[in-house]
């Protein structure tokens, strides 16, 4: 979140006893909806009790998620759920919350450099229309975390070479493109599990 902070730190809101939550940047009332909108926008910002002034940024992104749940955007399946909530109080209990945030990082990173590299991969050619719309997939499939299964919308070997080009240089380019897509596949694949 650090990329969205301001210089004089994160964005203070404010919780009051009647749930509502005040923006101090903006000096309006928010929502949890417009809590989510600046997560992913990657702003920082910090949650206090009105009252007490103590900080309640935890409680609060938790019941983000849990509405985010609620809402049929599942991301988190029942036996990581089982798993997390057999860890409270367990010896190991104070290494999950690195744990998880290495992995998230690791995720995040892999999550670009594939981006990056199907990008390159297919500037220039005539597939990248096709790539950029099986992006646009494989990027709404990795925000929803979806562990099982294929990953929906990757990418196909189908579409058409401009006709000018001579039928050598067309195969040999169809066929560089379908061996570029089945490995990335495979790190799709890898991604997934």
């Amino acid at each position: 979140m650090k990329k969205g902070s301001t210089k004089d730190g994160p964005v203070i809101i404010k919780k009051y006893a009647n749930r509502r939550l005040y923006n101090t940047e903006t000096s309006s009332y928010i929502t949890l909806e417009h809590l989510a909108a600046m997560t992913r926008e990657g702003r920082d910002f910090k949650v206090i009790d009105a009252k007490s002034e103590d900080d309640i940024t935890h409680n609060v992104l938790t019941q983000i998620i849990m509405e985010e749940e609620q809402r049929g955007q599942t991301m988190l399946p029942v036996s990581f759920l089982r798993q997390l909530i057999a860890l409270y109080g367990d010896s190991m209990q104070a290494m999950v919350p690195g744990y998880l945030e290495a992995s998230m990082d690791s995720f995040r990173r892999n999550q670009e450099e594939f981006k990056s590299a199907v990008e390159g991969a297919f500037a220039n050619t005539p597939f990248a229309e096709i790539t950029k719309r099986n992006m646009a997939m494989f990027e709404a499939a990795a925000s929803a975390f979806n562990k099982g299964g294929d990953m929906p919308g990757a990418p196909s070997a189908g579409g058409a070479a401009p006709a000018s080009a001579p039928a050598a240089a067309k195969d040999e380019e169809i066929a560089a493109l379908r061996a570029e897509l089945t490995r990335l596949q495979d790190k799709v694949e890898k991604l997934g599990k």
